[in-house]
């Protein structure tokens, strides 16, 4: 499909185009020419008005932004579609499978989470000192080391001053200090989801991704063209949140949200938020994983052994050692 080419041949004008879509002419004439970008719902009206099939054109929109992506680097086009299919190929394997054996080899360590988030469970109620205590130290590590991942360079002290005094840090970007505001905010979101017990659904998930990036997009992405594979996304969390372990559902959550890549930006934070929306609705501490480059890189090799070879085995030992440390801690700190 070539959009300039339909509109030409069915002598549709860009003016009636960007009255259809409710939008500027001069926004659409750029639209057109693939310089910006339309909203999902935008996309399914244009869909509807030149009646052609939906798939079609997000497939168009989706070609121009990968044309833009492979632009600087000719040389690896072949390269990065043949890893893209094998992860395709991966991804829909994961929509099809309603459960899944979990190694042997996790068994007693699940065992050992289960009895330790009791404990947890046991302490409650803790005072309100106790409560303002932890969050302090444990939301602001995990904002810092959450952001640290993906780049940001505010220390943990300057993570702190930001989000809880209010500060502005010397020398740190604007995007960052957002990034650490929009994020404790974020993990305040979550846990008023967790009090309200709201259901995981796609409603919620946009609006972790949208408190992640609030200020910092100015044009916000289409969300979740990919609907097939995030259909599959919500369906497996359905069938299996009632009998997959909770640590093991927390993790397969993260890694498939990450491998579908719905967003062209904050993916990895929002899966981390979703993870931890998981584990703190059945009882369990928030996971932090560190942000350092070691282990910033055992993190993304853990995710590449899912996405290409299938082996889980990496990344269920890299979340369930984090959540077996938060739980140790906080039974430290709260006891």
């Amino acid at each position: 499909m070539d959009l300039q080419a339909h509109l030409k041949a069915q002598q549709i004008k860009i003016q009636d185009l960007a009255k259809a879509l409710a939008v500027d002419a001069s926004f659409m004439s750029r639209v057109v020419s693939g310089q910006r970008k339309l909203q999902a719902q935008q996309v399914a009206k244009l869909a509807k008005y030149l009646s052609l099939p939906l798939a079609d054109v997000q497939a168009y929109f989706l070609s121009i932004e990968v044309q833009k992506l492979l632009a600087p680097y000719p040389k690896l086009v072949q390269q990065v579609f043949k890893l893209t299919e094998e992860r395709m190929v991966n991804l829909r394997s994961h929509k099809v499978a309603s459960h899944f054996p979990i190694p042997a080899q996790f068994d007693t360590q699940l065992a050992a989470l289960t009895r330790l988030q009791q404990q947890w469970q046991d302490l409650k109620p803790l005072g309100a000192a106790q409560i303002l205590k932890l969050k302090s130290f444990f939301h602001t590590a995990y904002t810092y080391e959450s952001n640290r991942i993906e780049g940001n360079t505010l220390s943990l002290q300057e993570t702190h001053l930001v989000v809880n005094e209010g500060i502005t840090i010397g020398g740190k970007t604007m995007r960052e200090h957002l990034e650490a505001i929009n994020h404790q905010e974020a993990i305040d979101f979550i846990e008023g989801l967790v009090q309200n017990t709201a259901v995981l659904n796609k409603e919620i998930l946009l609006q972790i991704h949208q408190l992640v990036l609030k200020g910092i997009q100015h044009e916000p992405p289409s969300p979740l063209l990919l609907d097939e594979l995030m259909e599959g996304y919500f369906d497996f969390y359905e069938r299996n949140k009632r009998h997959l372990h909770p640590v093991i559902l927390a993790t397969e959550m993260h890694e498939r949200l990450v491998s579908i890549h719905p967003f062209i930006d904050g993916n990895g934070r929002t899966a981390r938020l979703v993870m931890n929306l998981i584990l703190l609705q059945n009882g369990y501490t928030i996971v932090n994983l560190k942000g350092n480059p070691k282990n910033r890189l055992k993190y993304y090799q853990a995710l590449e052994q899912i996405q290409l070879n299938h082996a889980h085995t990496d990344f269920y030992q890299l979340i369930l050692s984090a959540a077996e440390k938060s739980l140790k801690m906080h039974l430290e700190m709260g006891g």
